[in-house]
């Protein structure tokens, strides 16, 4: 589903260049859920961000599902991003003056038929057990509530694979194993996952687990 060969990514301040990824060469079956592992600063999400087409590479190659996306455009990239694509943020992202099915909707808006998109975010949100606060704005929601509100959100489309960027990073223990179990449902269900996170336990709900440091992959672990 995923293929990396060499894959770069360099930013540049003026004259001060700093190698984010360097090389990265990489493949990830379709239904595989995939952690990656490495130090603050290593790349992770980074490397995160290109997969899920939020940003491009300096180099190399990126084919997602077979089709090359390094070197789309921002419009090509959005249609290959509502084509396949869910992500969720650690600081979940949801907009404040929008009530939980309204945020949800916004992974839909492409859609025209409304009736069709609120019976889908219906659904979703009876699968992340918050049917029952669908009228409800986030600032009203617990930690752990927003965070299945942004699950939905990536899952409302239904996307081939989910990048979850430590989707449990803000969250306490409690809620982030709720939150790791959604997401192991989900990927039992047959969609691909890949999870950037810090935490040896919740990378070991993984099939396997891959480590970065200094922008390069050094170790890949079965889980």
């Amino acid at each position: 589903m995923l293929t990396l060969a060499n894959l770069s990514k360099t930013y540049r301040v003026g004259e001060v260049e700093t190698q984010a990824l360097d090389g990265i060469s990489a493949e990830v079956q379709a239904g595989e859920f995939v952690a990656i592992m490495g130090p603050s600063g290593c790349g992770k999400s980074t490397l995160l961000n290109i997969l899920g087409c939020l940003d491009q590479p300096s180099g190399g190659s990126y084919r997602l599902m077979g089709e090359e996306v390094s070197t789309l455009g921002e419009a090509q990239l959005a249609r290959v991003r509502r084509a396949h694509i869910g992500f969720v943020f650690q600081s979940f992202n949801l907009i404040n003056d929008l009530t939980v099915a309204e945020n949800v909707e916004i992974a839909l808006l492409y859609r025209r038929d409304r009736a069709s998109r609120r019976a889908r975010i219906a659904d979703v949100l009876q699968q992340v057990g918050l049917g029952h606060r669908a009228g409800h704005r986030p600032q009203q929601l617990s930690g752990g509530q927003q965070q299945r509100v942004a699950i939905a959100r990536a899952l409302v489309s239904d996307p081939k694979v989910i990048f979850a960027d430590e989707p449990t990073g803000n969250l306490d223990t409690a809620n982030g194993e709720a939150v790791m179990s959604l997401l192991k449902g989900v990927w039992e269900s047959g969609t691909t996952i890949v999870m950037v996170t810090h935490s040896p336990r919740h990378a070991a709900e993984a099939q396997r687990t891959i480590g970065m440091l200094d922008g390069r992959i050094v170790g890949e672990t079965p889980a």
